[in-house]
């Protein structure tokens, strides 16, 4: 008999990493010493998370295509760069007062600057598919190929140098990213690397979070109450009103600006690799690590309801109107969105109502009819609500009547 454990697991916000983190936290409180008794294998899950972290960002980086059409580098431009731009001005501010270490006192006792910077610099990359496969046009969905590039410790240990607290040595500011960019390489270079690595991606998820939860006491946990609620409620308030702001001025209607403030769930690893890189910030590591999967949390609940609401007020036209029935031609799609975001699990791609078939060879019959849909039209059909999911399209069945027309 089959258990769900899978499932269950996805069933929680961020539940591939959150649930394995509190597995190893728990077993980290219970018994701290357990790596070092029973030694070999099980011991190298204790110490062994900067190794599973390089494998996973050169599997991650593989799945990054750098032949983003126009729309698509500008969407995903625009939302990155609002994103870093907001994280370094709340990091500045903050760095004036806090420095390096965690508050040490009162209700905001635990609270750093590298907790803020983290939880808001990393975008849960599956939430925002979801939302954008609902509410958005499909090329906005391929904008989180560009905003991809934001995962890792890296943008974190460039936003804290600009806060003027205590720098990196270049050589770990380059090999924060240089498991990312070979894996671009590899993938670029050759499309049969991109779908051997990608499907590794999901699979370190839990990895990474029983890992680092190995290094977590539970103790901690108690502050990270009502403090991890409110960081959770800043990055979607706060963060969201700048990144709508930006997807309005750049001719957006503010729903992918609102779907991308979030924290990506692969986010809570950053602390520790920063302390890693820089023993400055230890003290504030295990503090950070705790309250960023509060925020993780928080904001994958919070996030779709603010966007739903939006997407309400600006989404005017009846079902089947001019935006629900855009055709998805292909080269308004990230080619490779058959990739899993970090964060999510494979449910990903299937919550956005995306499908993306194998590539064909370029001589063979179904070159002509790769199709990506929007797997809903049950839906369209039943309801008038303008948030309606659009009827499935196909790319070409789309491409032929447009030829048809011209």
């Amino acid at each position: 008999m089959a258990v769900g454990i899978k499932a269950g697991m996805e069933k929680v916000p961020g539940g591939l990493m959150l649930i394995p983190l509190l597995v190893g936290a728990a077993i980290h409180t219970v018994a701290p010493h357990a790596g070092t008794f029973f030694g070999s294998f099980t011991g190298a899950l204790f110490t062994g998370l900067a190794p599973i972290l390089g494998v996973f960002y050169v599997c991650l980086g593989a799945t990054l295509d750098v032949k983003a059409t126009a729309y698509i580098a500008k969407k995903g431009g625009t939302l990155l760069g609002s994103k870093i731009a907001f994280a370094a001005i709340v990091g500045v501010v903050l760095g004036r007062f806090m420095g390096e270490a965690p508050i040490s006192g009162g209700l905001l006792s635990g609270l750093s600057v590298l907790a803020v910077v983290a939880a808001l610099s990393d975008t849960n990359g599956g939430l925002y598919m979801s939302l954008m496969g609902q509410f958005g046009r499909n090329r906005d969905v391929g904008a989180y190929s560009v905003m991809s590039l934001e995962s890792g410790p890296f943008i974190t240990m460039l936003i804290l140098g600009i806060a003027g607290l205590s720098a990196f040595p270049w050589q770990a500011l380059v090999g924060a990213i240089l498991p990312l960019m070979l894996g671009m390489l590899l993938g670029n270079l050759d499309p049969s690397m991109r779908k051997f690595l990608a499907p590794a991606v999901p699979a370190l998820v839990p990895f990474l979070g029983l890992t680092l939860g190995l290094t977590i006491n539970l103790t901690a946990l108690w502050r990270a109450g009502l403090l991890g609620l409110a960081l959770g409620l800043f990055v979607v308030l706060a963060g969201g009103a700048v990144l709508l702001l930006a997807d309005k001025l750049s001719r957006g209607d503010g729903i992918a600006g609102l779907a991308a403030a979030t924290t990506a769930g692969n986010a809570a690893v950053v602390p520790t690799i920063v302390a890693q890189a820089n023993p400055a910030y230890a003290p504030a590591a295990q503090s950070a690590t705790v309250l960023v999967a509060a925020s993780v949390v928080v904001t994958a609940i919070l996030c779709p309801i603010v966007t739903v609401l939006w997407a309400r007020m600006v989404l005017k036209q009846p079902a089947g109107g001019s935006r629900e029935a855009e055709a998805a031609f292909a080269a308004d799609l990230h080619p490779h969105l058959d990739h899993v975001p970090a964060d999510t699990g494979e449910a990903a791609l299937r919550a956005a109502h995306l499908t993306v078939l194998d590539e064909s060879p370029a001589d063979g019959p179904q070159a002509e009819d790769r199709t990506m849909a929007t797997d809903c039209a049950s839906d369209a059909r039943s309801t008038n609500d303008p948030t309606s999911r659009r009827p499935q399209r196909t790319v070409g069945r789309d491409q032929k009547r447009g030829e048809a027309d011209a």
